[in-house]
């Protein structure tokens, strides 16, 4: 995703530029832009004017033909009352109250975190008009963010879905940063995605056999059974990998490494699963100290959204940031 920073009432003009500039890229109609250029305007006023400034990250709805998500993301003084604070009419600033209302109105989508003295994540989609919302609840998302001073992410995610229900999960941290972290982890990606989804231990080999030409990468990968029964989860360097189900949580291993380069020991981890499992796997950009218990009700949310929360609340700040979200 791409990052825009908004402390101040001047910069929200060139976030709206920047932005809509990307939703026409990405396929949206003048009309459609003219919704973005909107809702940018109102979310990023209300960075300011609300959450003492924050920072917005935008990238492409992975799930349409033609579609922005775009986060709002700050640490002020939060919602009591996320329901009232979408009525038009309702303001704590002594405006005329409709940012939040109009939001709603414009995007396709809309899902809000927000706790009194917490902060906001405040996530909306924007599709081309006409075009489909995605069949049923959304299941992945995912947070990518470069260092401070980059314009490339060398964290990436991807997912594979195959025939049989069986799911497939990747997280590629190209080693450092910069553009050649970044081509070292799409590689991984592209190299992932051209397989059907099968053990982690076999779709790692061929990804460490076709990353020899880059810096390499962290990789893992989590494969999910069809009706969502156990997990395998296999991964080389610095990517955590975490397991949440009826029983509770539990930290998925990976093995020292570099996929491309050096690579000590490949290996899978089987981990059986009660009632509706949700994954998340996350680089080295994000703490690893973080724990569900500061975060009561997280993966309830929109998984994309969920990601976000992670990201604004544990992202160590010096490294590319990449976290992913799946719900069974």
């Amino acid at each position: 995703m791409d990052r825009h920073v908004v402390e101040d009432p001047s910069q929200v003009s060139e976030a709206r530029r920047r932005i809509t500039a990307f939703a026409k890229q990405a396929g949206l109609d003048e009309t459609d832009c003219g919704r973005v250029a909107l809702v940018v305007t109102e979310i990023a006023s209300n960075l300011v004017r609300h959450g003492g400034g924050g920072e917005l990250l935008f990238g492409l709805d992975s799930e349409v033909s033609a579609g922005l998500e775009l986060l709002a993301l700050d640490r002020g003084r939060g919602m009591a009352d996320v329901a009232a604070c979408l009525r038009d009419g309702y303001s704590t600033a002594g405006t005329p109250g409709t940012g939040l209302g109009a939001i709603k109105r414009l995007a396709d989508e809309l899902a809000i975190h927000s706790r009194p003295q917490g902060g906001t994540v405040v996530l909306t989609r924007l599709r081309r008009r006409g075009d489909a919302a995605p069949a049923g609840p959304r299941r992945f998302g995912i947070v990518t963010v470069p260092r401070s001073g980059e314009t490339a992410c060398g964290d990436v995610g991807g997912i594979v879905a195959g025939p049989d229900g069986r799911v497939a999960l990747l997280l590629a941290d190209g080693l450092g940063h910069g553009e050649l972290a970044a081509v070292a982890a799409r590689e991984a990606r592209r190299l992932f995605r051209a397989q059907p989804p099968r053990d982690p231990v076999a779709l790692l080999q061929v990804v460490h056999a076709g990353l020899r030409h880059t810096r390499g990468a962290a990789v893992a990968i989590a494969v999910v059974e069809p009706g969502g029964r156990s997990v395998a989860y296999g991964g080389i360097g610095n990517i955590a990998g975490l397991l949440a189900d009826g029983n509770g949580t539990r930290r998925m291993v990976s093995h020292n490494g570099t996929v491309g380069h050096t690579v000590f020991k490949v290996q899978a981890f089987t981990y059986d699963v009660a009632g509706r499992p949700t994954i998340v796997m996350h680089s080295d950009g994000l703490s690893t100290s973080w724990s569900l218990d500061a975060h009561p009700g997280l993966l309830n949310q929109d998984p994309t959204l969920a990601a976000a929360i992670l990201y604004r609340d544990h992202a160590r700040g010096r490294d590319d940031c990449g976290v992913l979200v799946w719900k069974g």
